[in-house]
């Protein structure tokens, strides 16, 4: 609501920027809301290299790395089998594997 009508936005994008490679400047966990319009970028991934543009001063821009990302009509949509061993994955490393499939922590 409050957020939708001060900035205009019909969706968000929430990103968190934990450690240095992940674009963390500082050494404190980033939580960005960054809201959104329908049709505000041409391919909807583009919002990152706005984002990866960006700085807060002109002293401060980075030189830019490019990183090759399909456009949206050639991605391919993960298998429910792939989500499944990803989740699994995680339960084991989160030492969780006790809890079966309709466990909240598969959630």
């Amino acid at each position: 609501g409050m957020l939708k009508q001060q900035y205009s936005a019909t969706a968000f994008n929430v990103a968190v920027q934990d450690g240095k490679a992940a674009g963390q400047s500082v050494p404190h966990v980033h939580v960005h809301i960054l809201p959104r319009k329908s049709g505000d970028f041409e391919r909807n991934d583009d919002v990152y290299d706005a984002l990866e543009d960006w700085a807060p001063r002109v002293d401060m821009v980075k030189e830019r790395t490019n990183i090759d990302v399909p456009d949206d009509k050639d991605r391919v949509d993960r298998t429910m089998e792939m989500m499944a061993e990803e989740a699994a994955m995680y339960r084991r490393l989160l030492g969780d594997e006790e809890n079966g499939e309709d466990s909240p922590a598969k959630l």
